[in-house]
């Protein structure tokens, strides 16, 4: 079975945290969202754990698409390094980049 994409996580926690408001059995909770999002009831579990954690719903995340660009190979091994050494994947690092650059907003620049 795939991974959970963010947008499936954040939905899921979201869920979860609304259910731990309505029910009053953590066991309740994990067997409905279990059957919600057709995942593990140790699975719901964990999600459950983590919502109660959280102060306020997660906003949906933007989907992502592939963006291929040329750059210099002493560039590609610099941005590899830092993402190794961050723990952070590439395209987290080129995503951070991007907007600590970019003025804000979506229009054209």
């Amino acid at each position: 079975m795939p991974r959970a994409s963010n947008a499936q996580k954040a939905e899921r926690l979201n869920r979860a945290r609304t259910l731990l408001r309505q029910v009053d059995r953590l066991s309740d909770a994990v067997e409905r969202l279990a059957q919600d999002c057709c995942i593990s009831p140790r699975q719901a579990y964990r999600y459950l754990e983590h919502a109660q954690q959280l102060k306020a719903p997660i906003p949906p995340s933007e989907a992502k698409l592939a963006f291929t660009v040329k750059l210099p190979h002493s560039l590609i091994r610099r941005v590899r390094a830092y993402a190794i050494t961050k723990r952070l994947s590439i395209s987290e690092v080129v995503s951070r980049a991007l907007l600590a650059l970019l003025p804000r907003g979506r229009g054209r620049g």
